[in-house]
C-alpha cells in the first residue's frame, strides 16, 4: 500500500461525538415536520427516538427498536434510518437485519390509529409496506457494505505484514546461507593458513640461534596459536546462526586480560582495577578493546610501548579501560586491514550504553578509551 492509500479518509477525522450530534439534529427537524398537531404520547416517542440516536454506537439494536414508535405513530424516516444502518454496520447476524428492515416496514406502513380498514387502505397499506420495506434495504446494504470495506482494509493490512514477514524470513535465509559460506571460506583458508604460520613460526623457534629471534618467533606462534581459537569460535557462531543452539567455546573475560597482555609481543604494562560485579557482556568489551587497541600498536607503531589502565570513577557512576602507547621508534610495515576494528568497538560501547573514543596522544602517541556506565557491571 503507498503512502497515499494508507492515510484515512478525511470523514474518519471527524470527531464521532460531532457526528452523533448532527444526526439527533438532523432526526429531530424530521420529526418536527410531522408533529403538528399529534398528540402528547407521538411527541414522546419522537423525542426518544430522537435522544436516543446518541447511544446507537454503545447500543445499536436497543436504539432501533426506541425508533419504531416513532415510526408507527409519525411520517418519520431519518432516526429508523440512522439506528438501521448502525445495526447493520456493526451485525454480522443476516438473519437479525432482515428481521430488523421487516419491523420498520410493518410500523411504518401500518396505520396509526388502528381502527377498521376498509379493503382500498388494505391494498395501500399492503403496497406501502413493500415500498418500505424495500426503502429499509438502503442502510442495511450501506452498513454491510461498511463493515465489509473495514474488513478488508484489515485483511490488507494483515497481507501486508504476512509479507513483510516472509521478506524477513527470506533475508534471514539468505544471511544464513552467506554466513555458512563465510565460515567454509574462514575454515578452509585463513585458518589452514594460520596453521601454516605457527607451524613456521615453531620451526624458526628452533632453528634460531639468538634469543631475541627465539622469543619473536615463540611470539608468533603464540599469537597464531590464539588467532587460530579465535577463528574457531567464530566459525562455530557463524554455524550456529539460525540453527539448533550449539556449545559454543567459552568467550573471553577479564581473567584471560593478563594473557593477553604478555602475549601480545609489545611491552605493555597493566594498571588499575574494575569493580568486581561486571557482568560478562561488559567483560567481554573491555578485553575486545584491549586485544584491538594493542593489535593496533603492533601494526601501526612497531617498537612503542603500551600502557593499559583499567578505571572506575570515584562515584562509581562509571567504568572502563584506557590503552595509551608512545610513539613508534622505526617505521611500520604495510599491513593490510579493513580499518573496521575501532568502528566495531564503537558498536559494541553503545550496544551497553558505553563511550569509546580513540585518537592521537600530544606525544605523538596514541590513545584508545573505553567508558562504560555502572548500569553495566551487573
Amino acid at each position: 500500500m503507498s503512502g497515499a492509500d494508507a492515510r484515512p479518509a478525511w470523514w474518519t477525522r471527524v470527531p464521532e461525538r460531532a457526528v452523533d450530534a448532527v444526526v439527533v439534529a438532523v432526526a429531530a427537524v424530521d420529526a418536527l415536520i410531522s408533529l403538528f398537531g399529534e398528540p402528547p404520547v407521538s411527541v414522546a416517542a419522537s423525542v426518544l427516538a430522537c435522544g436516543a440516536l446518541a447511544f446507537r454506537r454503545r447500543f445499536p439494536l436497543t436504539v432501533f427498536l426506541l425508533t419504531l414508535p416513532a415510526s408507527l405513530m409519525l411520517d418519520i424516516v431519518f432516526a429508523p434510518f440512522a439506528a438501521l444502518f448502525t445495526l447493520a454496520e456493526r451485525s454480522r447476524d443476516r438473519r437479525r437485519l432482515a428481521a430488523c428492515a421487516l419491523l420498520f416496514a410493518l410500523a411504518s406502513a401500518a396505520p396509526w390509529p388502528v381502527d377498521d380498514l376498509t379493503s382500498h387502505d388494505r391494498a395501500w397499506t399492503v403496497v406501502s409496506f413493500f415500498y418500505t420495506l424495500a426503502t429499509a434495504a438502503a442502510p442495511v446494504l450501506l452498513g454491510q457494505l461498511l463493515q465489509a470495506r473495514r474488513d478488508l482494509s484489515r485483511q490488507l493490512v494483515e497481507i501486508e505484514e504476512a509479507r513483510e514477514h516472509e521478506r524477513l524470513l527470506h533475508s534471514q535465509a539468505v544471511l544464513a546461507r552467506e554466513r555458512a559460506q563465510l565460515a567454509r571460506e574462514m575454515h578452509d583458508v585463513v585458518s589452514h593458513q594460520v596453521s601454516l604460520i605457527a607451524v613456521q613460526a615453531g620451526a624458526l623457534q628452533v632453528a634460531a640461534r639468538d634469543e631475541e629471534s627465539r622469543e619473536g618467533a615463540r611470539t608468533i606462534r603464540a599469537l597464531s596459536v590464539d588467532t587460530l581459537d579465535e577463528l574457531r569460535h567464530m566459525v562455530t557462531l557463524l554455524r550456529a546462526s539460525g540453527g539448533r543452539a550449539t556449545e559454543l567455546t567459552p568467550q573471553p573475560t577479564l581473567a584471560d586480560l593478563h594473557r593477553l597482555v604478555t602475549t601480545s609481543g609489545i611491552e605493555t604494562e597493566l594498571t588499575g582495577e574494575l569493580p568486581p560485579d561486571i557482568g560478562t557482556p561488559a567483560q567481554r568489551t573491555v578485553y575486545r578493546t584491549v586485544q584491538e587497541a594493542l593489535t593496533n600498536v603492533r601494526k601501526h607503531a612497531p617498537g612503542a610501548r603500551a600502557t593499559v589502565r583499567l578505571w572506575r570513577a570515584d562515584d562509581g557512576t562509571a567504568f572502563g579501560v584506557t590503552v595509551t602507547n608512545t610513539p613508534p621508534t622505526r617505521p611500520s610495515l604495510p599491513l593490510p586491514g579493513s580499518h573496521q576494528g575501532l568502528v566495531g568497538l564503537r558498536e559494541r560501547a553503545e550496544l551497553l550504553h558505553g563511550t569509546f573514543r580513540s585518537g592521537p596522544t600530544a606525544e605523538g602517541g596514541y590513545e584508545v578509551r573505553l567508558g562504560l556506565p555502572a548500569g553495566s557491571a551487573s
